[in-house]
């Protein structure tokens, strides 16, 4: 019963987001501040584990390819799709979920128990439109941009550990790479990001806008908020890849 509570008010809230704007500007600018907070916060981390990720499927192919038969460039085949299918939608949208969502969790929360929200609403502003529907939508718009740089990364980490250990030549990496691509595997990785930054923000919001209590409940709410994304993430993608693979 508590589990369609939860339901109930988390698509009330997002039915309550969609308000016309009190002041354009204004939703315009806390549109763009959530942009950079999103994007350039969670960048470092991004680049680091991207390249890392990349670099170990590496190694971890070429360690499993000991036969003969089976051409070296597969190794960056193989890492390719890796990166692209699973590890830099799926794994970095569980990395986001801890940094990105605990953040916007915190920061609702936050604002609850301080009495900030109240106060927006005695102003006659809408807190669900002006603050959770620009977190949502700078999400929605960042956090796929942030897996396609993962992506990305993560090819280019595995083509310079090869190359540092001698696993695989530059050129021949860059073979592995143009053959047997499906640009189809391209599409889908888009649809998870999507999928998934929709996820991570809007769960995030919903748990710290219903903080209440003190300070102690702004970190439970917080782990809660990561806890339900990151299995809401992996139940969604089962579900799409069941569906469009």
């Amino acid at each position: 019963m508590k589990s369609f509570t939860h339901l109930g008010a988390y698509v009330l809230m997002l039915k309550g987001m969609f308000t016309k704007p009190e002041n354009h500007k204004m939703y315009w600018k806390e549109f763009m501040h959530q942009c950079a907070e999103i994007g350039i916060g969670a960048l470092p981390i991004v680049v680091i584990i991207s390249l890392f990720l990349g670099a170990v499927s590496t190694l971890q192919t070429a360690y499993q390819l000991v036969s003969p038969l089976v051409p070296i460039t597969t190794v960056a085949q193989i890492v390719r799709d890796s990166m692209i299918l699973e590890l830099s939608p799926t794994v970095l949208s569980i990395v986001l979920a801890g940094v990105i969502g605990s953040k916007i969790a915190s920061e609702l929360g936050n604002m609850r128990i301080s009495e900030q929200i109240d106060a927006l609403e005695i102003m006659g502003i809408n807190p669900k439109s002006y603050l959770v529907l620009p977190k949502i939508l700078a999400g929605i718009v960042v956090i796929p941009g942030l897996i396609v740089i993962s992506a990305f990364l993560g090819i280019l980490g595995g083509r310079l550990a090869g190359d540092f250990t001698g696993i695989l030549a530059s050129d021949l990496y860059d073979i592995g790479l143009r053959q047997n691509l499906n640009m189809f595997n391209l599409l889908f990785a888009l649809y998870k990001a999507y999928t998934f930054a929709f996820i991570i923000c809007s769960i995030s919001a919903y748990y710290g806008f219903h903080v209440k209590g003190g300070a102690l409940e702004i970190g439970r709410a917080s782990t809660s908020a990561v806890v339900a994304s990151c299995v809401l993430i992996l139940l969604a993608d089962y579900t799409l890849a069941a569906l469009l693979l």
